[in-house]
């Protein structure tokens, strides 16, 4: 094999592994987080956020019946499908009553040097009840679920969640979350009225930083089709899809 290919092979499995221990690391300090056999899966009460559903290795039509009953037990569990293993396991969801939420798109940097960028925006990380009340109000705007203030309460130290401003007003949000010496970019989002400003690319540069401020190689994250765009102009490389599903409670 050859060194390219043991770098994105790596990639990959770092990419998945900081998005799934996020999603560990926030459910367990409010017991919701759980794993039995193949299978895990963080659902958090009154929150749109993680509630996924996920494993580390490919899928069987064997493994279904487990899925199916996880799934009915605590509705609502997003499936991530990470479109890695050239099988066509998917499949199996699509054939039993699964449908497509969402699509993303695995990204990753090799960190160099700290961008320089235009300072018009503040961060403030959330550290109290207050700010942690004023990002899960804000977080909707930008995506369309919410992120509980308990949530963010529970997991000051081991997340770090960033309030952004621009001129003093609450106008998006950034969520950094670091596994060895990988930076996990995630809940980059700007309110609807303040786009097409450049913000979000202001975020991103301020996100790079931070990871090569905490001595970081890489930055990872999952790309929406809204924000491609802004990752792949600096310099973001796509490394695999990630499929979600949910179980349509309209099929037969």
């Amino acid at each position: 094999m050859n060194n390219i290919n043991l770098i994105s092979i790596n990639l990959i499995k770092d990419n998945i592994d900081n998005l799934t221990t996020l999603w560990k690391t926030v459910a367990a300090p409010l017991h919701s987080y759980h794993a039995a056999d193949f299978l895990e899966f963080s659902q958090i009460k009154n929150s749109g956020w993680p509630n996924r559903l996920w494993f580390r290795k490919d899928i069987t039509e064997e493994n279904l019946p487990q899925i199916l009953e996880t799934i009915e037990n605590n509705p609502g569990l997003v499936v991530p499908y990470w479109d890695i293993f050239g099988s066509n396991s998917n499949i199996f969801f699509e054939n039993n009553g699964f449908a497509i939420r969402n699509q993303l798109v695995a990204m990753a940097l090799k960190l160099d040097k700290k961008i320089t960028f235009q300072n018009n925006l503040t961060f403030k990380r959330v550290l109290n009840e207050e700010d942690a009340k004023t990002w899960s109000d804000i977080y909707p705007l930008s995506f369309n679920y919410i992120i509980s203030k308990e949530t963010l309460v529970h997991n000051y130290e081991n997340v770090k969640f960033y309030l952004v401003h621009f001129e003093e007003k609450s106008i998006g949000t950034l969520t950094l979350f670091q596994t060895g010496k990988i930076m996990g970019i995630h809940g980059v989002g700007v309110i609807p009225q303040m786009r097409k400003r450049g913000f979000a690319e202001e975020i991103m540069k301020f996100a790079i930083n931070q990871a090569i401020d905490a001595d970081c190689e890489y930055a990872q994250l999952q790309a929406s089709a809204l924000g491609k765009g802004i990752y792949t102009r600096l310099g973001f490389e796509d490394l695999f899809l990630i499929k979600n599903y949910f179980l349509n409670s309209n099929s037969n």
